[in-house]
């Protein structure tokens, strides 16, 4: 389990704060964790065991999705906490001025940020008080 959560967790959630999560991505990032799972227990797609008896074995109970959306308030708390002059703050409330191609718009991040905060009843200015906010993205620390 160390293992898992010291290299292959590690390198699938690098930077995973600033992905667009869409179905395509979530599907192949969940792919991904469980291609590993596999290997470090040495069982084969061709051994016909289901990934949630592979979790179970292994004892990871969350998919790397629910890490990711962690990852994604997280990152969105802090920045809402930076001063107004810093550049990561900047970068997230610019709107290009060109128009939009035709067709259905894409989901952006904040998009993902918003359905996030619903899902977890947090709301605007709760990132102030870092603690609540921790809590409600729910990065709770685990005592053993």
């Amino acid at each position: 389990m160390n293992i898992y959560n010291a290299l292959i967790k590690s390198s699938l959630l690098y930077g995973s704060e600033t992905w667009r999560l869409t179905e395509n991505s979530k599907r192949r990032a969940e792919a991904t964790e469980m291609g590993a799972l596999r290997r470090s227990c040495r069982i084969s797609r061709k051994d016909r065991i289901r990934n949630v008896v592979i979790r179970q074995q292994i004892g990871v109970e969350e998919t790397i999705i629910k890490e990711i959306a962690q990852n994604h308030l997280t990152w969105y708390g802090h920045v809402q906490r930076m001063a107004e002059g810093r550049l990561p703050k900047i970068a997230l409330k610019w709107m290009p001025k060109q128009k939009r191609a035709r067709g259905r718009p894409k989901k952006n991040w904040m998009e993902g940020i918003k359905k996030a905060m619903n899902k977890r009843n947090l709301n605007e200015g709760q990132w102030e008080d870092r603690k609540r906010w921790s809590l409600g993205v729910g990065q709770r620390r685990k005592t053993c």
